[in-house]
Order: C-alpha cells, then structure tokens, then sequence
C-alpha cells in the first residue's frame, strides 16, 4: 500500500502500489473533443503494462534508455511509466529541440526507441545517423510495417506478451532497485551542448515522499498540469501524485490555461512565473481598460488586499475595520477573479525561475497564494519550497525533509541529500566539478538563509561586474521590470565590464496590440514598434519606475527595444523559457555597444 510514511524501492512500484491503494479512484483525466474523459488507477495500469510489454517484446533490457520526444499530454506519463515498469530509463527531449540537438542526446543516451508524437518528431530521429534505434513508435500516426510503429500496434505487441508470459512486466518491477537508473533528463543550458543528468528511483521516491510529509496535498486534490514532461518540475508532479494519489487533469495546450482552469476547478496548479505574470498583466489592463467606476472599485479593492497581504507577512492581524473592507473587496472583485480559476484553489506553485514580489503579493491579495520553491534538474526538482500555513514572500521556503543545505563563503548554495543526481551521464570531469566526494552539490546559484527560508540572489556566472568594480545581480533588475510594466516579454541587463548597466527589452505580442488598439498604431509590425518613439516614451516611463527601486550603481541608464521576441527555435531561450543570455547578447552586440557611444 502507497502510504505518507513509506518510500517505494522504486517508481515502478510506487505505481503499482499506487493502483493497490486506490485502484477505482480517479487517476487522470485528458482532453476528449469538447469535454474531459476520465482514467482511474486500474485503466492506467492496463494501458501503461501493455506498452511496457510491448517494450520488452521490442528487445529493451534493463536500465536501456528508451527516448519520449513529445509535449505534454497523457501519452506522455503512460510511456514515462511504462518505460519504468519494463526496467528501462527515459531519456526525455523536448519537442522543440532542434534535429542537431535530437540527434546528439539519443546518441549520447544510446537510446534504442523513440516514443514520437508525430510525424514531425520522428522524422528529427530518422534524419539522424543513429545505429542504436532500433524502433520509433509514434503517438499519433499509423506505423510503417518495419522500423515505426503506431501506439496501438506497440500495445498489441505488449497484450500478446502478456497472454504468453503473464508475469513479463511484474519480474522487471521487481528487478528494479533505488539505484537503477530511471531518467536522463538533458539540461537545455544557456551555453554549449546539453548535459544527461542522472537520475536514478530514489531520486523520484523520495521527492514523492517528501512532498507528501509536508501534508500540504491530499488524495481528493485535483492538479492541473500543463508543465512540460520533459522537465524536471512537470515529472517531480507525477511522482508526488503517484504518492499520494490525488487526480490530475492533463493538457500542454499554454493558450487554454485560463480556459481549462474554470472546466476542471483543481485545488492547485505548478507553473513558471511568466504564467502568473501574464495573468496580473492581463487582469489588470482589462480592468484599465474598462475605466470609470470599476477601475476605481478594482484600484481600491487590490490597495485593501495589498496591506492585508504585507500585514500577513508582517504577522500582524488584521483591524475590523480592516478585515470588513476585505470583505467588501472579496465579494467585489477577487471571488471573480478565483472564479475565472475554478473557484477551488488552494494555492499555486512556481519555479523554474524568479517570482517577483509585486506578482506574489498581487495574488496573494486576491486570495490566490503562490508558494514559490527551488530546484534544478539536478536535485529532481523540489529542493526548497514555501507552505502554505507560512508562505514567505521573497523567499523560496525551507528545505524538504532530509535534504541539507549550507551556504559557501562566496555565498554559493550547496545542497546534499536523496533527491541529488548521482552525475552527468558520460561526463565524470563535469560531475566532479559540481559534486563533491561526500555529496555536496554546488547548485551555481547565491543565496542565504533566514530563519531556514532560503532568497536566491542570482545565479553566480550571472553576476555582472562594471568597469567601475561594482557588483550587479541581472535577475534582481528582470524580475523587477517584468513586474512593473505589463508590456514587456523579456528583458536582459548588460553591462560586463561597461561603464553603466543598459538592457535590451521585447514586447509582449498581445499586451501590446491591446496598447497599440488606444493609441492608434494598430496594424504597425513589431520591428516598427521596436523604434516608435511613442512606445520607446511608454517603456522609458517603465524603466524609470524600474530605477526607483534600485541603488543608484544598478539603474538602467539606456535600453533598447529589440524587433521581435525571444524565441526557442532561434536559440536565444531554453526549453523551459530560460534567456540564454550569452546567445542573445551576442546576437545584439552591434546595439549594444551603441547604447555605449557618448
């Protein structure tokens, strides 16, 4: 039995105690034309032990790794589990990783199938020269009578097995220990190729129990989850289900977030901070929009959730008076708010990268408290997080149950315990650079405890320092920035052995068009915004409320607006939505030393 107080040997059997547990409770529920279908714990175990089969009938041996190249959708988690089930490792690639890169990490992984969602998916794999594939199996898509298979005719391959040899999948469970390898999670990298990170069970058990001990989930939550599978934050969440058994509602469609919040109504929600960033952008121009009296009511109401949040933080209890226009504000505008949500939120959590404070307190006002956390792909994720009964905004919360922390004298965060990778797969020189003998890992990130809660200052390679001698952290101005002015997408600040600190801005697509729709440049392309002097007006504004909240040596004293934003496919961010901030200074350099020229 999956208990609170129990660590599976592995995550092939934390599944199938999981479906021991609870086998008729809800376990998943994914899009099915207009509405949801339904999984329960005894389906998923039927479907995930015939592709498991399947792979075993395929030739996969034990701890081979066996590729999934897909968005996020339930296909993903049967393959993941099933890989696991079958004694196998994934390797996990984003789709939107480039052929180049697709090729490298399945020779790197030695990876004998691929689990392709399409078409286009396989066709990064067969463009490639890769001996050790041996077969790719398509989500979507019929096989080709040899080399590719469809999903249902891996399935049949699996059903067949198991009519022969009822116990095929069973004894691969059972052969698996918590040191056997389970993922190879490719780290994206904002320089140079990427790196395996492995991940071995005990890496997944004890992040599900872990989290589980913190009492923060129940079986009857409901997660929405959106995040990409192929990072390390979306499969933490599976494992933690897995744990505890709650249900979950997947979908990777981003553009429905909203949407899909109010026709599932789950209790809670993980994702980066540019999703809740988005969100404050977009209810508040709205509301901007609107004008007169609501906009009057909706100021008022976010002044009142606002010093009730700070007066939380302070831990100091509300006035009456206080408390009743809380009331007021809640009926009036933020019950509609966490209706358009679902109306059943208990709370989100992000990481991945920095919250900023004003987007933390924003929702925290609204009744909806965002518990940031921390983790890398190297620690398996959730290293740090906030609780709710003692959310600290600012920072990202204690450590989890049995893992350690301590702080370097450069003010490097070091972390040992159970949720640590065990290396970076066919790179011991790299290993041995961030992991010490006696397992200590140097996450790369500053930082420093107060009272056990950990505030990440910005990754150490990151730190800037002019040509003046003065030290300054990057992420504190982008997070800043990207909390103050609704219209920016991203920002990166530069200034490596300059005189002063600059920053190349881009603008937010559809923020900007509703901008552009009241100040008539509708119709104009983003290169002509980039150089309008009425928007470079608008975003000055910005970055001058950006610099009153900075020390004088860290204001931005030029910026320029790039033509377009970032983007994956152009390199300049990571799968998980990372600046590659190298990649795109260098693209600009020719702008940026003009912002320099007197």
């Amino acid at each position: 039995m999956a208990s609170t107080d129990h660590q599976s040997v592995s995550f092939g059997h934390l599944f199938r105690e999981r479906v021991s547990a609870t086998p008729a409770a809800e376990a998943f529920r994914s899009r099915s034309g207009s509405g949801w279908r339904s999984l329960n714990w005894a389906g998923t175990k039927v479907q995930v032990y015939e592709i498991a089969a399947g792979l075993i009938d395929l030739g996969v041996t034990a701890e081979q790794r066996v590729a999934i190249a897909s968005g996020t959708r339930l296909e993903w988690i049967l393959a993941d589990l099933a890989i696991a089930c079958a004694g196998a490792a994934t390797t996990t690639v984003y789709p939107s990783t480039a052929a180049e890169d697709v090729d490298y990490i399945l020779a790197d992984s030695a990876s004998v199938v691929v689990i392709a969602e399409d078409a286009a998916q396989a066709a990064k794999v067969t463009a490639g020269d890769l001996p050790t594939v041996t077969a790719i199996v398509l989500m979507d898509g019929e096989g080709d009578g040899g080399k590719i298979l469809s999903w249902d005719q891996l399935a049949a391959r699996g059903r067949a097995l198991l009519a022969r040899t009822p116990g095929a999948v069973d004894e691969r469970i059972d052969a698996l220990t918590p040191d056997s390898l389970a993922t190879l999670i490719y780290t994206s990298g904002t320089t140079g190729r990427p790196k395996g990170v492995r991940l071995v069970h005990e890496n997944w058990t004890y992040e599900g129990r872990a989290v589980t001990e913190l009492g923060i989930l129940q079986p009857d939550d409901v997660q929405y989850l959106w995040l990409p599978l192929s990072h390390v934050f979306g499969k933490m969440l599976v494992a933690v289900q897995l744990q505890i058994g709650f249900a979950t509602a997947v979908d990777g469609d981003l553009t429905k977030i909203v949407e899909n919040l109010g026709e599932v109504h789950p209790t809670f929600m993980a994702g980066a901070p540019r999703i809740f960033e988005k969100v404050r952008a977009k209810v508040t121009l709205t509301s901007q929009g609107a004008g007169g009296l609501k906009l009057r009511i909706f100021d008022w109401a976010f002044g009142v959730g606002l010093a009730a949040s700070r007066r939380r933080q302070l831990r100091r209890p509300l006035t009456r008076l206080h408390a009743t226009q809380l009331a007021i504000a809640d009926r009036l505008v933020f019950r509609k708010i966490r209706a358009v949500m679902g109306g059943r939120i208990k709370f989100f959590v992000s990481g991945s990268a920095a919250l900023s404070r004003e987007v933390a307190e924003w929702f925290d006002a609204a009744g909806l408290t965002v518990l940031e956390g921390y983790g890398m792909t190297e620690t398996s994720a959730a290293t740090f997080v906030n609780l709710p009964r003692d959310a600290r905004i600012g920072t990202v919360g204690p450590p989890l149950p049995g893992t350690e922390v301590i702080i370097a004298s450069d003010g490097e965060i070091l972390v040992r315990g159970p949720g640590v990778m065990r290396g970076y797969h066919n790179l011991p020189g790299a290993t041995e650079e961030v992991l010490t003998v006696d397992g200590w890992l140097h996450t790369g990130d500053i930082g420093e405890l107060t009272d056990g809660f950990l505030r990440i200052t910005d990754r150490k390679k990151d730190l800037i320092k002019t040509s003046g001698g003065k030290y300054v952290a990057p992420q504190k101005i982008e997070v800043i920035f990207k909390a103050v002015c609704p219209y920016a997408s991203q920002i990166i600040v530069h200034g490596e052995g300059r005189k002063f600190i600059s920053a190349m801005i881009t603008l937010d697509p559809e923020a900007i068009a509703d901008w552009c729709a009241v100040n008539g440049l509708s119709g104009q392309t983003s290169e002509q915004l980039a150089v309008d002097p009425r928007v470079r007006q608008m975003i000055g504004g910005y970055v001058d409320e950006l610099n009153s909240k900075l020390e004088r040596w860290e204001t931005i004293k030029r910026f320029v607006i790039l033509p377009r934003d970032l983007t994956i496919e152009d390199g300049e961010l990571t799968p998980s939505i990372k600046v590659r901030r190298k990649v795109v200074e260098k693209q600009h350099m020719d702008q940026l030393d003009e912002l320099y020229v007197d």
